[in-house]
């Protein structure tokens, strides 16, 4: 977790399911599932994390797949930087986000329905999700912004 008041920079990567997506109609987002007790609402987000002082957005992106999934990413595409002010956990946050686009090397992950896996102490899942609940506002993405990418 980052210092209250600072600004933190993330490296998130948005991977789409577009195979399942000329068949069934639909296009499922790979996402981490959270959850803020405060608000007792839980929220999605693409996956990635913190960038480290010295290295590359790039660098963090794909470093953070291997270190929670063990996944070697492909096709990496630069999207844009966002920047996301929001309330979690009753705490202010600030973060500016380099938004990258990508597959899985391994087809292993467009099978799975779901993913737990640790970061850090926490337990997490990840999971794919078609990106129309999120649209439809059935399901909460973070930041909304996200959306302005399909």
């Amino acid at each position: 977790m980052h210092k209250p008041g600072e600004i933190r920079v993330l490296a998130l990567g948005l991977i789409r399911d577009g195979k399942y997506a000329k068949r069934t109609l639909r296009e499922r987002i790979f996402v981490s599932q959270g959850y803020d007790p405060v608000k007792q609402q839980t929220f999605y987000r693409a996956m990635g994390g913190g960038v480290d002082f010295g290295e590359t957005s790039l660098e963090a992106l794909k470093r953070e797949f291997q270190e929670e999934i063990q996944a070697d990413l492909t096709n990496i595409r630069y999207l844009g930087c966002l920047e996301n002010i929001f309330t979690f956990n009753g705490q202010s946050g600030h973060e500016i986000i380099q938004l990258f686009e990508s597959d899985f090397v391994d087809p292993k992950f467009y099978q799975l329905d779901k993913l737990d896996f640790s970061e850090g102490e926490r337990q997490k899942t990840a999971l794919w999700v078609d990106v129309n609940r999120f649209k439809s506002g059935e399901l909460r993405l973070v930041p909304e912004q996200f959306l302005d990418y399909w």
